[in-house]
């Protein structure tokens, strides 16, 4: 999940300023969101969206996918060159969820583009990025149906076994080794899906022949209605990705009409939530990114702590000096260096995941 700064004041929350011929303006986020009263929603494009054309040095090739016509669910799958010509290479598949409090982003952002082609190529893995439904439009659990629904698409693509050419990447996949990731909201989608995937409800025979082998979540996007100490007192670097205001509203859009941030949704640690989480992912290797400059620290500290309690392999990496969304929002040369250290402890994940 992100919230793009453009200046120091772009992160506030402006409620009821304006007017406009929806009615008053109820929740914004300037810059990124704005809701009015009578339900219609404002998203300036403040990051581009790109086709999935890439550069051939990257080493990567790229092709839009649709999941789901009817409510405009799609992906762009990611398939190093290393693949083409060599029929019988299979890689291990990430499907991933991108950030944007639930209510903004894309697959198609350039930003996300160029970071998933990287890491395709770095980790030689495919990637699957989902496009999913967006709140306050579609409020949780739309994105979780959507997560879910793109795994089952996955699982259809395994099981016809290429038969169309528009799925020749599908032959590269080793649908045995599927890791589930996403960074801030879409790895809350991530925790969440696996969750629900792992409840008494849920038939995991379903998911064959897909095989869940681990989870990444980076800077996970969780809340709560008491504060941490990193919420309230950690100082936010220039152009911070996220703010408190901005997290508040993007709950407030995103989580079920009555609900408030102890919902489990949002936070994974409040009363009930705890057994669920001890009692789901038995055995899913777990890694979690955390941005020592990030508000959400604490909560990602105590979902390690958490998470490590129910004896799974969980591996926390904490990336210093830098913050929210760092590797993908901003082009520092301390968020560059903690970018290719992010992708090559991606890679090591991953790897140690497979062999073990």
């Amino acid at each position: 999940m992100v919230a793009i700064s453009l200046d120091s004041g772009l992160s506030s929350l402006q409620l009821g300023k304006d007017r406009h011929q929806h009615g008053v303006v109820t929740e914004e986020i300037t810059g990124l969101i704005k809701v009015y009263k009578d339900g219609h929603v404002e998203r300036p494009q403040i990051v581009p969206c790109v086709t999935s054309k890439l550069a051939p040095e990257l080493g990567v090739s790229s092709i839009d996918t649709v999941i789901d016509k009817s409510t405009n669910i799609w992906a762009r799958i990611y398939v190093p060159t290393t693949c083409h010509g060599n029929s019988k290479q299979q890689l291990p598949l990430i499907v991933y969820f991108h950030g944007g409090g639930f209510c903004v982003g894309s697959a198609a952002w350039s930003c996300y583009h160029e970071f998933l082609a990287r890491l395709a190529a770095k980790a030689g893995c495919l990637i699957m990025s989902v496009n999913y439904r967006l709140a306050p439009e579609n409020p949780l659990p739309a994105a979780f149906e959507d997560g879910i629904k793109a795994l089952m698409w996955l699982r259809q693509q395994a099981l016809l076994k290429a038969a169309s050419d528009q799925y020749w990447w599908s032959k590269h996949c080793n649908f045995s080794n599927i890791i589930v990731a996403g960074d801030s909201a879409g790895a809350n989608i991530a925790y969440n899906i696996i969750t629900m995937l792992s409840s008494d409800n849920y038939d995991a025979a379903a998911m064959k022949p897909l095989t869940l082998k681990g989870m990444i979540l980076i800077q996970p996007f969780f809340g709560g209605e008491a504060r941490t100490n990193s919420e309230k007192n950690l100082v936010q670097p220039p152009r911070s990705a996220l703010s408190l205001a901005a997290s508040d509203t993007y709950w407030r859009l995103g989580l079920p009409s009555g609900a408030n941030r102890d919902h489990p949704w949002c936070n994974p640690l409040s009363k009930g939530s705890v057994k669920l989480m001890q009692k789901s992912m038995i055995n899913l290797p777990t890694m979690v990114c955390i941005s020592e400059m990030d508000i959400l620290k604490d909560r990602n500290l105590e979902l390690v702590a958490a998470l490590s309690k129910g004896n799974k392999r969980v591996e926390q990496v904490v990336h210093k000096g830098v913050g929210h969304a760092f590797q993908v929002l901003s082009k520092s040369q301390l968020s560059q260096t903690r970018t290719t250290e992010m992708m090559s402890q991606i890679k090591g994940f991953i790897s140690g995941m497979i062999c073990t």
